[in-house]
């Protein structure tokens, strides 16, 4: 039996793990809604001291909670690779054309015209506010964020855990002297984190910069919602993003990425304003029926890209952590039968690997060895 001296050092030691972990937490859940709003006073989307989809938006269908917890419990997708995710090293950087490097989830490398843009960094173990507990990677990064090449721009599209991560943005400010470019708001958790206010540049949406010359970047439309709090929503904005630039022989390259959303029909405006695309990296996986209305299904993903001119699609916001109840596979399953049946042209890379826009690999199915 324990004696008093014993549980009370237990005691201590589960206070100061509990310290430890709110002390963990606070700093990830990153501005609160206050400081937020104190940045933010003007917004087409802004009503009310929050960010409004355009169309009316539910994160969840009403009574979907009892059947959430059901498929949680008993649900018998297979939700995890059953191998290895082949990773592959990327190679040297391109000093000109267009080439896309998926790491995994939704952060991807574009090399556009010689200039280097990077989409939502995660390079955590987990996308969660804590790092103990949380969603898990499926496979590991493919490069440390030590070895990326030289960067122009990061950009960010919302403030959600698996695409705003408080320690690989920690980490860019000390190796990289890019600035960030995110939503509205989202300057407010950069600053809680020590990114130098100078470095920051918030945008609403079917506003652009150039940052580089050569190199645009325009915050468009999403359908979506954002908070890193589960009871304080939407006091950040969300955005898809359009990166348009001019490389060193002339040519203009335009690509697309859909952040986190569900299907509107704003996607042919955003096509006839801002595309042809030569690519769009679109957002794939974590879909299901009781939340219809802020993730694409595939072939959602593939009606936004007719809708908007696109050229190759590449699929993103898959493969990497579990964040919904389909199975491991089924994001580029639906997908790749959805694109053969409408001509449209995919490519499937894995993480790591370096993608030639102007040459792309055909599909070879690497993930169905492994599901």
């Amino acid at each position: 039996m324990l004696g008093a001296a014993a549980i009370g050092a237990i005691g201590a030691v589960a206070v100061g793990a509990a310290a430890w972990v709110a002390r963990d937490l606070s700093g990830a859940f990153g501005a609160s809604p206050d400081e937020v709003r104190a940045r933010v006073t003007s917004s087409p989307q802004l009503r009310g001291g929050a960010f409004h989809n355009r169309e009316q938006t539910r994160t969840m269908l009403p009574a979907a909670g009892q059947s959430t917890l059901r498929e949680l419990l008993f649900g018998g997708q297979h939700r995890k690779p059953a191998g290895e995710v082949p990773v592959v090293a990327a190679p040297a950087p391109a000093a000109e054309g267009l080439h896309i490097t998926w790491y995994g989830h939704a952060s991807a490398l574009l090399e556009i015209g010689g200039r280097r843009v990077l989409l939502d960094p995660v390079w955590s173990d987990r996308c969660s506010p804590s790092s103990v507990v949380g969603p898990r990677r499926l496979h590991p990064v493919p490069v440390p964020l030590s070895e990326l090449p030289e960067l122009d721009v990061i950009l960010i599209s919302h403030d959600h855990y698996d695409h705003l991560d408080m320690a690989t943005v920690q980490a860019l400010v000390g190796i990289s002297s890019a600035p960030f470019i995110v939503p509205l708001g989202v300057g407010a958790h950069l600053d809680r984190w020590g990114v130098p206010s100078e470095r920051v540049i918030e945008l609403d949406w079917d506003e652009s910069v150039e940052v580089v010359d050569g190199l645009r970047l325009t915050a468009t439309q999403a359908r979506h919602f954002s908070g890193r709090l589960i009871t304080k929503r939407n006091y950040t904005l969300w955005c898809s993003w359009v990166i348009a630039g001019t490389g060193p022989d002339g040519a203009d390259r335009r690509v697309f990425y859909s952040g986190d959303t569900g299907y509107f029909d704003g996607y042919p405006e955003i096509g006839a304003a801002y595309g042809p695309f030569d690519a769009t990296l679109i957002q794939t996986g974590a879909y299901d029926a009781r939340w219809p209305e802020i993730h694409m299904t595939p072939e959602e993903a593939v009606q936004s890209h007719l809708d908007l001119r696109g050229g190759v699609l590449i699929p993103v916001h898959w493969a990497t952590f579990v964040l919904a109840f389909h199975a491991w596979s089924d994001p580029v399953d639906r997908l790749w039968r959805e694109a053969k049946a409408r001509g449209v042209n995919l490519v499937v890379p894995r993480p790591g690997e370096r993608v030639d826009v102007d040459a792309p690999p055909p599909v070879d199915a690497w993930w169905q060895a492994i599901a």
